[in-house]
């Protein structure tokens, strides 16, 4: 149940973001075209990139409420984690167009009015700014979430870059601040978005969470659970950042007391590694797996 909770609540934060950029992103189109901002054109076409990725999120949080069944009997939540990776790569794609734009408009300077595009891009800070805190508290531990704050926080910096372009430009008349500035706080974002790529193909791959150490795990369990020898086939992976999974095979020495000692690992998994879905083999003679 608390799991469906914070996944309702992500679902109306990234529904409620989607709105937000998506209105604005109509508002920054027309002052683009009314100041003649290149500027505010190329943050218009970032925000329509970012509303695309915030929709991809959204769907992905319906996607992911579809029961399981015979053909997909994990259900869909892995859809989340397959949106992040995606959004990852949007972001890299949408460094690369900010860079091309930038050599372009260095090439082609035109004359831009500083005013109307100071308002757009400070209305512009605001929302994106109001999207991020929304956002932010459903980051920590969903990935699908932490795609659409990237895409937030690339909103941010270029509004940030908007403004001292346009104050620049007002005061000095050095048009080619614009590219500059657009072109350096799109790489700060570089090195989150490529974060983002590796944490997905982790999970998607299904490797080791990284909080887990399996051996470590192992000689705990030993060392805690009366009448348990030894595990082996220990796989631990990820359905979402959410929802650790686990699978092991137990020898122990009674086998009067498999259904107890089953019990305890079960409840030692759930209680101080937080893995709630666990499938444990209770052996008590060599393992049918040869391991």
């Amino acid at each position: 149940m608390h799991h469906h909770d914070h996944r309702e609540q992500n679902e109306r934060r990234v529904l409620l973001v989607l709105l937000l950029t998506g209105s604005f992103m109509v508002v920054e189109v027309i002052g683009g075209l009314l100041s003649g901002s290149l500027a505010l054109l190329a943050d218009a076409g970032h925000m329509l990139t970012d509303t695309a990725a915030l929709a991809l999120a959204y769907g992905a949080f319906r996607i992911s409420r579809r029961p399981a069944d015979d053909l997909r009997t994990y259900g869909y939540d892995r859809f989340q984690v397959l949106a992040a990776f995606i959004n990852g790569l949007v972001l890299i794609g949408v460094f690369g167009w900010i860079v091309w734009e930038a050599i372009h408009r260095m090439m082609n300077p035109t004359e831009v009015l500083a005013v109307p595009m100071l308002v757009v891009a400070i209305l512009g800070l605001l929302v994106n700014l109001i999207a991020f805190r929304v956002l932010h508290p459903g980051a920590k531990n969903n990935l699908n979430i932490k795609g659409a704050l990237l895409h937030v926080t690339l909103d941010i910096l270029g509004s940030v870059g908007v403004i001292i372009a346009a104050v620049v430009i007002y005061f000095f008349g050095l048009s080619i601040i614009d590219p500059i500035l657009s072109v350096f706080l799109a790489f700060l974002i570089v090195p989150s978005a490529w974060g983002l790529i590796k944490k997905a193909t982790h999970i998607l791959m299904e490797g080791t969470p990284d909080t887990f150490d399996v051996e470590a795990l192992k000689k705990d369990l030993v060392k805690t659970i009366p009448g348990l020898i030894e595990v082996h086939h220990v796989h631990v992976w990820l359905l979402t950042l959410e929802q650790p999974l686990l699978t092991m095979h137990a020898t122990i020495k009674d086998i009067k007391k498999s259904e107890d000692i089953l019990v305890a690992i079960k409840n030692h998994l759930r209680e101080k590694y937080k893995i709630s879905h666990s499938t444990v083999q209770v052996e008590n003679r060599e393992c049918a797996d040869h391991h």
